[in-house]
């Protein structure tokens, strides 16, 4: 079945084809621009941070040190092989029945209604509860951490908040964490911000600075990105009943239904750069302090990459999608992101049948150059019992 069938998230497909066709290293004059369409472009782009920054350019830099994302080779480097001490494969595995407890509870609350809205009610909830563990924010203090993170992460069009709300709470978020830090420092814990504060990489340790930029990264990373893979799970679930009961029959499948779900509809959607140095991009010459932005959704479509890409396959293999980057920048919260994913959804599919979107409710979709996902996705369903 096509995804250029949907109505709910609209990606330009057509558009998209056409400019990976005659235009696929485009100069926007209007807002002085580069922007790339085919994958093998955008992977070229992803895999040189020598000559593709990530490093915001000086007009944009904030008074406070940048993010790990934020940063180029040699600090990049040195930050993420700290981070990584701590921020283990098997620290991620350990949580998998903690994530199914967490799923199974937030069923349990909407199971008596018998409807449900999936971002409200799962996709939000879960992947922020598990941080606010991760980060040992107390039960008591989980509620606050949730509101201030759940307003930082919405877009401009999702809240009546005004922006020196925004900046507030982000200043409140970040005295909170740093207070978790001082707790930490006077009491040890067996947590991930323990971990962070005693990895180290040849003597090198994370500052202060560095280590509460990483716990809001992880935050970004770890609940918005989850958030809108398990909605967009549902989007495409509501497109493609048959493909429901196959993963009913067999939950193995659901890894691969993720990646698809992944490619079709990317968390990411888009990413920028901007050259060090004058290169060669697609027979199209760019300057030195160009901003290029990579249409990765654009890269995900690229038949060169992905035969019949329209068509949507929990089996595709390979299926080497841009949704979590590349290269040096290849998103730490990923494992993270598709454990809860896989667990989540192969647990809705368990507990309830009959899914069906409530057609007189308001469908909500979030689609910036960056994101695309759904707010609400009202749905109905019936227990198993």
């Amino acid at each position: 079945m096509s995804t250029s069938a949907n109505t709910i998230l609209h990606i330009p497909l057509e558009w998209y084809h056409q400019m990976r066709d005659s235009n696929p290293v485009y100069y926007d004059a209007r807002l002085k621009r580069w922007h790339v369409f085919r994958y093998d472009d955008a992977l070229h782009v992803l895999n040189d941070p020598v000559t593709f920054s990530s490093e915001p350019t000086p007009e944009s830099m904030q008074p406070r040190l940048p993010s790990i994302l934020g940063l180029d080779e040699p600090r990049h480097r040195q930050l993420r092989s700290i981070v990584s001490q701590a921020f283990t494969p098997r620290m991620i595995a350990q949580l998998a029945p903690r994530i199914a407890e967490i799923t199974n509870q937030l069923l349990d609350t909407v199971i008596p209604r018998g409807e449900m809205d999936p971002l409200q009610d799962l996709a939000y909830p879960l992947p922020i509860t598990i941080i606010a563990e991760l980060l040992g924010v107390p039960p008591e203090e989980q509620n606050t951490f949730k509101e201030w993170s759940t307003l930082l992460l919405s877009s401009p069009q999702q809240t009546t908040r005004p922006q020196h709300d925004r900046a507030q709470i982000s200043s409140m978020l970040l005295d909170y964490l740093l207070q978790k830090l001082k707790e930490h420092q006077r009491q040890p814990r067996n947590d991930l911000m323990g971990h962070l504060l005693t990895a180290e990489v040849n003597g090198a340790k994370l500052s202060e600075e560095e280590l509460v930029d990483f716990c809001r990264l992880l935050l970004i990373a770890g609940y918005e990105t989850t958030a809108n893979l398990i909605g967009n799970a549902f989007v495409c679930f509501d497109e493609h009943p048959d493909i429901v009961e196959e993963l009913r029959r067999d939950p193995s499948l659901m890894s691969g239904a993720a990646e698809e779900i992944l490619r079709c509809y990317p968390s990411v959607s888009g990413a920028t750069r901007v050259t060090i140095r004058p290169t060669t991009l697609g027979e199209q010459a760019i300057d030195q302090n160009s901003t290029v932005l990579i249409h990765i959704a654009s890269a995900n479509y690229d038949e060169r990459q992905f035969p019949e890409p329209e068509r949507f396959d929990i089996r595709r293999e390979p299926n080497r999608h841009l949704a979590f980057g590349y290269g040096i920048h290849f998103c730490l919260g990923a494992p993270l992101a598709r454990l809860e994913a896989r667990i989540a959804l192969n647990l809705v599919l368990e507990r309830l049948q009959n899914l069906q979107r409530i057609p007189d409710k308001p469908v909500e979709a979030i689609q910036t150059i960056f994101t695309f996902g759904v707010e609400h996705f009202p749905v109905t369903f019936k227990a198993i019992s």
